[in-house]
């Protein structure tokens, strides 16, 4: 999580602070971090009860398949989230401009 003092702007003859649009980027990459995260912590839950429903299927055929076919979902859903961030690094590459890094030109 990035810190919000980049972003506040100080009152003359003031103490207190407030935000400014700068401060866009760091709601921008905290909602980023948190969703990238809960996402990844949701797949990997996915894996884990898929691989739980497969060894406790006893044998039964469907109960097998619908076990599978989540832990198949949940490493199809890991490999889109590396595969964005793999394209994104060489659009990056290739280009110059950083994608992943929001940020707003200072207007002075």
């Amino acid at each position: 999580m990035r810190n919000w003092d980049d972003c506040l702007q100080s009152i003359p003859g003031s103490t207190e602070k407030i935000p400014t649009l700068k401060c866009l980027e760091v709601v921008f990459e905290n909602i980023l971090t948190v969703a990238v995260s809960l996402a990844a912590l949701a797949l990997f839950v996915m894996l884990l009860v898929g691989g739980f429903r497969y060894l406790t299927s006893a044998g039964d055929p469907k109960a097998a398949g619908q076990a599978r076919q989540t832990m198949t979902y949940a490493v199809i859903g890991i490999a889109l989230m590396a595969l964005a961030f793999l394209i994104f690094f060489i659009i990056e590459q290739f280009t110059g401009v950083a994608i992943l890094k929001f940020e707003i030109p200072n207007i002075q």
